[in-house]
């Protein structure tokens, strides 16, 4: 009998093994999946993806059609770099819309050394606590921190006029916006608009444009192959040119130009029309066409823009028309 039983243990495990063998073993993930999972891994961090957020500035309690709208928002974006720099425009912005007082700068940057002074003055142990203490700052809370001072202006502004019976409401916005998410730039608008009192208010559209990859800014001159300005002036010039004739701004472009001359805008943006050149208020015409903007053609830049700044389409048939002549020319 215990013959019997040690023969159907071992059959048992026998048939266990078995089957543990005949098991599929599971696939190591090819050389190929990895590489397209590194690739997609990398275009992810290529590609400027991000929404906007807006400031908490604290505005006093106002009744009535005549309150103070103040709305700061930043970019807050898988791309640091991106967000820090937009957020040095934003006080740009800031300081050519607003007369800050130095007097409110100075204040603030007193504020900041003061402390960084007493955070030297403590010993090892101290700082170690004051520093456990502290909340970290995130971006919003250290711009919020920086635009305290325009809003301290904005709403000095508010008082004067209301003290001198003006029944203006007052108005500031700036804002950001992703166009471009990487290819071949990726590009972010910064809109602003303000009413300060008097005739009417004001606006502004700048674009800045990066290249994720070197994590720089791009400029005007960075897209444009060897000694090609000129060449992008002049067909830039008789964009203008049309610009006056279709928007029957003068009876000539001579004549418009004795007033209002023009000039080549380093303020531009690669869209799915053409290059972009974006012109502010009184650049080249007066306040009534708002904020002009030339479209150049991809076709027209084929030689003035570096290859890698073209659309894919326009090189393919680029490339299909300089093959046309060889081919006609084997036929013959």
């Amino acid at each position: 009998m215990l013959k019997n039983k040690t023969i159907f243990t071992l059959s048992v495990v026998a048939a266990a093994i078995t089957l543990s063998a005949c098991q599929p073993k599971q696939a190591e993930p090819k050389k190929e999946d990895k590489v397209a999972q590194s690739q997609a891994a990398q275009a992810e961090v290529l590609t400027l993806a991000g929404d906007t957020e807006k400031l908490t500035l604290n505005l006093p309690q106002c009744d009535g059609n005549s309150c103070p709208e103040i709305n700061v928002e930043r970019l807050s974006s898988n791309q640091a770099f991106i967000d820090e720099f937009i957020d040095q425009q934003v006080l740009k912005q800031l300081d050519q819309i607003l007369d800050i007082s130095p007097k409110l700068l100075k204040t603030e940057q007193q504020v900041v050394t003061t402390a960084s002074r007493n955070s030297k003055d403590l010993n090892p142990a101290q700082a170690f606590e004051a520093a456990a203490s502290e909340t970290i700052e995130t971006p919003k809370q250290k711009l919020e921190k920086q635009v305290a001072p325009y809003l301290q202006t904005f709403l000095s502004l508010d008082k004067e006029l209301k003290a001198l019976s003006a029944n203006h409401q007052i108005s500031l916005m700036i804002k950001p916006k992703i166009l471009n998410a990487g290819q071949p730039l990726a590009t972010v608008v910064l809109n602003s608009s303000s009413y300060l009192g008097g005739a009417h208010g004001s606006s502004s559209q700048y674009y800045y444009n990066f290249d994720l990859k070197k994590k720089k800014l791009v400029e005007l001159d960075d897209i444009l192959a060897p000694k090609q300005k000129a060449v992008l002036k002049q067909k830039a010039h008789e964009e203008f040119k049309r610009w006056v004739i279709d928007s029957k701004l003068a009876n000539s472009v001579e004549e418009y130009e004795q007033a209002w001359k023009f000039t080549l805008s380093d303020n531009f943006y690669l869209s799915t029309q053409g290059l972009i050149l974006q012109y502010g208020e009184y650049e080249i015409g007066p306040y009534v066409v708002g904020l002009p903007r030339l479209t150049i053609p991809y076709e027209q830049l084929q030689t003035v823009l570096k290859k890698e700044y073209l659309p894919q389409a326009e090189l393919k048939n680029d490339a299909a028309s300089a093959s046309t002549p060889i081919a006609n020319k084997a036929r013959s």
